[in-house]
């Protein structure tokens, strides 16, 4: 597959700034994915994309979405998308704070099934916590669309944001965390280029599991 690596844009995007606040409009799905009522996995801050290419050609019963807030990558891969006549994966620029709900409310009732957070912006200053993408608005609003038994992974090679991250999910009653550890491997049949890097460095990656509940 082609690699996305000829595209430059900026590591660190401030997700409060002003081009950022106005909410996505979410396309005609039925003009997206060959079936819309596929069980969804969506991806938030997919980055290049490159975990999902190969989540998509895996599970083609499956619809994959990525919402990225750099448009670049964002644009890239769509391109590759059509190249590879994928009608299972679609990428979507937009901020997870502001365009989450109107996404989610846009696809058919009980198709979330799946959400991945992979290594995030970690936003290290105390004064930029509120940047961080897990906020308590965020969880709430899985918490409305997941199906019941949906599902919540969890990774980051920072484990001050990985813990952030768990527990704004274990604030939530509608949210189970799966053991009371960090796994040691990756549920999920495909890693992240981040996870790879991380791992073949000897660096620890910190990782949790939640499944939702509406009882």
């Amino acid at each position: 597959m082609q690699k996305l690596t000829n595209v430059r844009v900026r590591q660190h995007v401030n997700p409060l700034s002003k081009k950022y606040l106005t909410p996505v409009t979410p396309p005609d799905w039925t003009k997206v994915y060959a079936q819309t009522t596929q069980p969804l996995h969506l991806d938030i801050g997919c980055a290049r994309g490159e975990f999902l290419f190969e989540m998509a050609r895996l599970q083609p019963d499956w619809n994959f979405l990525g919402l990225e807030i750099r448009e670049p990558l964002v644009d890239k891969a769509q391109v590759l998308v059509s190249e590879l006549g994928l009608n299972n994966l679609h990428f979507l620029f937009g901020n997870a704070n502001n365009s989450l709900r109107p996404v989610l409310n846009s696809f058919p009732a009980e198709t979330l099934q799946r959400v991945t957070i992979q290594f995030p912006d970690p936003w290290f200053k105390k004064r930029h916590g509120k940047r961080r993408v897990v906020q308590p608005e965020l969880v709430n609003t899985l918490a409305t669309y997941l199906i019941d038994g949906g599902e919540v992974f969890l990774q980051s090679d920072v484990k001050v944001v990985a813990q952030e991250m768990c527990d704004r999910f274990d604030e939530h009653p509608a949210f189970y965390r799966q053991g009371e550890d960090w796994l040691t491997t990756n549920p999920l049949p495909v890693s992240t280029e981040r996870e790879i890097s991380t791992i073949s460095h000897g660096e620890p990656v910190y990782r949790a599991w939640f499944l939702h509940s509406r009882e």
